[in-house]
């Protein structure tokens, strides 16, 4: 009777441990940081952790420098992945055309991405440096103004978002590429018979059936916008006078500058509850546009 059970649910069997694993793994640091977010607590040894319920939450949504990162964080995300999948898009359908060095282009585009986060950020830091930056140095061979750039209060969020456009538009144009290769050809053969030019069978054809694949790409890449730490905190810290101090910044200053730990933990909650919410809309805004094929 045990081998019969055994053969009926073998695959049960076999995947349960590893589902409890990572369903541990992943649950585990979550309820501990949402413990931890109802305490006042210092890291200190000597001072135990005192409980003060929601009042970690109550400080922060009454705290202007929480409403300032969360629109920063928004603003950051919303004009990065916007520009990230209009010239990505734009990319992959210019690698969709046979030209000469392509798979060479293809690989220099991808280069961004190799490269780890903190690298890029001191390789831009550079580049915006206003005495001797190649960015200040090419306005000037342009006889245009030099610019402040990472520290202007109004010009840091835009060159943080420059930044990342160059390092991450790749990704999204890799991710269509391969939705451009799986497209059926039977509705350009229509297309064709029907004498529709390449315009109107971009528009009505390759976006329309391309548009899962995009918001895929879009989820994938909004999910990593939002968590950016590595590049901003290598260029700027968060300043000039927090004009760039996104979510995460603000939670790294709570918990490892200013010793905050029960607030960072509340903001760390609130944070996940925010990523959770949107990417629940993006997953229903694709299973919309895929029901729509």
């Amino acid at each position: 009777m045990i081998v019969n059970w055994l053969d009926r649910h073998l695959k049960w069997v076999f995947t349960l441990p590893a589902v409890l694993f990572i369903g541990l793994m992943i649950a585990f640091p979550i309820v501990y940081t949402g413990k931890i977010s109802l305490y006042e607590w210092s890291m200190s040894a000597i001072t135990p952790p005192k409980w003060v319920g929601l009042d970690n939450y109550a400080q922060l949504l009454k705290d202007p420098k929480f409403w300032n990162s969360m629109g920063l964080t928004l603003y950051h995300s919303s004009v990065s992945i916007l520009l990230e999948t209009v010239l990505g898009v734009a990319v992959a359908l210019l690698f969709s055309r046979p030209f000469a060095g392509k798979r060479l282009v293809k690989t220099v585009m991808m280069l961004p991405m190799v490269a780890t986060p903190v690298s890029i950020g001191l390789v831009w830091l550079l580049i915006y440096e206003p005495s001797i930056g190649l960015a200040n140095q090419l306005l000037r061979k342009l006889g245009l103004s030099t610019q402040e750039w990472l520290g202007s209060v109004t010009q840091v969020m835009p060159s943080l978002i420059l930044i990342d456009v160059w390092e991450w538009t790749p990704m999204i144009a890799l991710i269509v590429i391969a939705g451009l290769a799986t497209l059926p050809s039977d509705p350009y053969e229509s297309a064709d018979v029907d004498g529709a030019t390449s315009l109107q069978k971009l528009v009505h054809i390759t976006l329309p059936l391309l548009l899962p694949t995009i918001m895929t790409a879009v989820i994938l890449r909004i999910i990593d916008l939002l968590k950016t730490f590595d590049t901003i905190y290598a260029t700027t810290q968060g300043g000039p006078n927090f004009a760039s101090q996104t979510l995460n910044l603000m939670i790294f200053d709570l918990a490892f500058v200013n010793f905050k730990l029960g607030s960072a933990s509340a903001l760390l909650i609130l944070f996940f509850l925010l990523i959770l919410a949107m990417i629940f809309i993006l997953m229903a805004i694709r299973k919309r546009l895929g029901g729509l094929q």
